[in-house]
């Protein structure tokens, strides 16, 4: 009996202590995080100096050294992780071209990553693509030192040069194939990059072109008007090996260090812009939200990871990389963060019945830190357990489709800056002036408390009616003749 009024006395004198102390860690958070916050020079950092980042690229590798350099500096674990390694890295360099004619004019273009420059400046006619081998056979001298003009609208990947028809155009000459683009200009990849080696690159540039000005020269080279176009491209290749990696910053739990709570975002971006929204958006926010902990002193209950993933735009490659390696792991993570969306604030955060009771002392306060930003917790009927062709195309997907809890925090556009993710996405337009600071400062503050007081918790988060299971199919009906039977 004495024993247990022992322990009944310590637990009353410890549970307020550490309450107490929990307590000090929120405000300092807040108070670094209003007076000292440096969310947007980490962005300013990642999109201005170091630029867009592709996986092979010396961009994304220069983003590794730095986030690791920078988490060790706040006193954080660090855990480099190669994904993967490609035969040959690709680096963007700068780019013009011209329409010389009478209406001449500079032209707006894009070109895929992994995809070859031009051979310093180079001028030529321009030429329709040819429909069929038969009107390639009339046509292929007029192609050899000529810009061929393919009319299939781009979705941003590379055409691919090993299509017979294509490969023969090549062949014959062509200078290069130009596709009309919508605006702003997406530019993704060329889906062949990981065959490729220093010795066997794409043979020639592709052009994503405007389509306003596509469908003027298109114009002009069906009516055999006289006109060159010019283009200096500077896409450069570099030998391999070119390794990606994950980036993770390992803040150890004291009580609790093999259980876990994420805080994530992906570290690639795609290299037309500079990556400032998708997703610098996400590095910066949870780069910070590990500063203003570390700074604060938090010594959180389970281990909090801050994981940068590489490879999410060529396929969730780093992510995925992590869940198949440590299965171990995953059912002792209670939360998976991932921030890889809009740079907007968060405002709510939606859960199940079971997490209710927990975000709503996970999340108190949180409402009050700025009086501009309204915070709430709603419950939420339960989403259908993700499945491979239906889990989403960001770094939550192989952890959700594990049965890891990944909810993240509800971001609103709360003060109407009427910011388009369209425009954004994958385009010329993602870049360092499209954040705002006021959004993201507020979210690094709001990530660091949440993930510090879900790590503190008791307990991890109940996964009780987290995914609905899906609804059994119904027995199939075959038509017979004279009766109906059921399998």
């Amino acid at each position: 009996m004495k024993r247990l009024l022992s322990f009944v006395l310590a637990s009353l004198f410890f549970f307020p202590i550490f309450a107490q102390e929990e307590d000090k860690v929120v405000e300092r958070i807040i108070e670094l995080g209003k007076s000292d916050n440096q969310t947007m020079h980490h962005s300013d950092v990642l999109s201005n100096v170091i630029g867009g980042r592709f996986i092979g690229s010396f961009a994304l590798s220069n983003a590794e050294k730095w986030a690791a350099r920078e988490f060790e500096s706040w006193g954080l674990e660090v855990i480099v992780d190669t994904v993967g390694v490609l035969n040959v890295g690709f680096d963007r360099g700068p780019f013009s071209g011209r329409l010389l004619s009478e209406d001449g004019e500079i032209l707006h273009f894009a070109t895929p990553t992994f995809t070859v420059g031009t051979k310093g400046v180079q001028r030529g006619e321009a030429v329709i693509m040819p429909k069929d081998s038969m009107t390639f056979e009339r046509m292929k001298g007029v192609i050899d030192g000529a810009w061929v003009l393919w009319d299939s609208l781009s979705p941003g990947f590379a055409v691919s040069q090993s299509e017979p028809l294509m490969k023969r155009v090549i062949e014959a000459g062509a200078l290069g194939i130009i596709q009309p683009a919508n605006v702003p200009i997406r530019a993704l990849y060329d889906k062949e990059y990981k065959k490729y080696s220093f010795d066997s690159l794409p043979a020639v540039p592709n052009i994503l072109l405007a389509k306003d000005q596509f469908d003027k020269i298109y114009k002009k080279a069906s009516q055999r008007e006289y006109f060159q176009l010019e283009f200096d491209i500077r896409n450069h290749f570099r030998m391999g090996p070119a390794p990606y990696c994950n980036v993770l910053g390992v803040m150890r739990g004291s009580e609790y260090p093999d259980e876990y709570v994420f805080l994530s975002c992906h570290l690639d971006s795609y290299d037309i812009a500079s990556g400032g929204v998708d997703c610098g958006a996400g590095v910066c926010v949870t780069m910070e939200a590990a500063r203003l902990l570390a700074l604060s002193g938090a010594k959180p209950k389970r281990t909090i990871i801050f994981a940068l993933w590489t490879g999410e735009e060529a396929g969730l490659l780093g992510s995925k990389h992590w869940v198949e390696n440590n299965p171990d792991k995953l059912d002792k993570i209670s939360n998976f963060f991932n921030r890889d969306y809009a740079p907007t604030v968060p405002t709510y955060i939606a859960v199940n019945e079971a997490m209710y009771e927990d975000f709503c002392k996970v999340c108190e306060g949180i409402g009050e830190i700025n009086e501009e930003f309204p915070f709430q917790v709603i419950k939420n009927t339960r989403p259908p357990r993700p499945r491979p062709t239906t889990a989403g195309g960001s770094d939550h997907a192989y952890f959700a489709m594990n049965g890891v809890p990944t909810i993240g925090l509800g971001i609103t556009d709360h003060k109407g800056y009427n910011f388009n993710y369209g425009e954004i996405w994958h385009t010329e337009r993602d870049s360092y002036n499209k954040v705002y600071p006021d959004y993201q400062e507020h979210a690094s503050i709001v990530s660091a408390i949440v993930a510090y007081r879900l790590a503190n918790l008791d307990h991890l988060l109940s996964r009780e009616g987290l995914y609905a299971e899906p609804k059994a199919e119904e027995p199939k009906v075959e038509k017979t003749k004279g009766r109906r039977s059921r399998k």
